[in-house]
């Protein structure tokens, strides 16, 4: 069954906005994965960023999700978090890691977000100040994420284009 692709309604209020265009692109990345094998998955075709896989790309974005939503909004502890144990790029590794796993791992980290951001007002600030984006409001880091997963999911166009010459945006 072919993942959802919807883009929000045209006169939806904010909120409805913000989180369909956050959800579409989070289905993209989805639909970028559909039919990859686990040897391509873990396949790197960007020779100067060997970690920029299909497979370290989701793991990368289940990890900022947790980084913004939970460590950055909530002040959530950080430790199971590969992104602050000191080695680069340690959220992209996932050597040894089925692609369904990791993309339930998204989905259900996802789902945590939505929750978080559903409980809280859209002028809700950080509570993490140990971070100088901690002050920033959930109605910008719904825009950040936006615009972060937009990003990987060009990323994953590229690399699924690399791979066996499937693309397109939505």
């Amino acid at each position: 069954m072919p993942t959802p692709r919807n883009r929000p309604d045209h006169t939806a209020d904010e909120r409805t906005q913000l989180l369909g265009w956050l959800d579409m692109q989070r289905s993209i990345i989805h639909w970028k994965c559909e039919g990859l094998s686990e040897e391509d998955a873990h396949r790197s075709v960007l020779p100067s960023s060997p970690l920029m896989t299909a497979a370290g790309l989701v793991q990368h974005m289940r990890w900022v999700e947790h980084c913004w939503f939970e460590v950055i909004l909530l002040d959530r502890p950080s430790d199971t978090n590969p992104q602050f144990g000191g080695e680069e790029d340690a959220d992209m590794r996932a050597d040894g890691i089925p692609l369904g796993r990791l993309l339930k791992e998204y989905d259900r980290q996802c789902a945590v977000s939505n929750e978080i951001v559903a409980s809280l007002s859209l002028d809700d600030t950080g509570r993490n100040k140990d971070f100088r984006d901690g002050a920033a409001s959930v109605r910008w880091m719904l825009l950040h994420m936006i615009e972060e997963t937009a990003r990987h999911v060009g990323h994953l166009d590229t690399i699924r284009e690399l791979l066996d010459g499937r693309k397109g945006y939505y």
